[in-house]
């Protein structure tokens, strides 16, 4: 009994040409969003910095969903919980090595 590459289930959604070409279209989409953001007198400026990250964020998550095929669903359990494990610690890398350079910036700086 062999299987195939295409017969084989790796748990997740199988990905199609038309899948992908939404992904590229959707992110190409929003980074010209991301860009119009900047470039233009749009979006007010207190603003500016609020639609960038969401415009990230939602780029982020089709990315992940669209190209990566994270999801909730049952045979992604797996997969997603290594995502958020790697994503958690990540993320306290880098409030970390924030938080150790404001310290030293307010320690090492001459105060005026």
């Amino acid at each position: 009994m062999s299987h195939s590459a295409a017969d084989a289930d790796h748990g997740g959604g199988h990905a199609t040409l038309k899948g992908y070409i939404a992904g590229l279209v959707l992110c190409l989409v929003l980074t010209g969003a991301s860009f119009g953001v900047v470039m233009t007198e749009l979006v007010p400026q207190p603003l500016r910095l609020t639609s960038i990250v969401v415009l990230c964020v939602v780029q982020l998550l089709a990315q992940l969903v669209l190209f990566l095929h994270i999801g909730a669903g049952r045979s992604q359990r797996e997969n997603t919980g290594i995502f958020l494990c790697t994503a958690f610690l990540i993320a306290i890398v880098v409030a970390g090595s924030l938080w150790v350079m404001h310290n030293a910036m307010l320690n090492m700086m001459p105060m005026q």
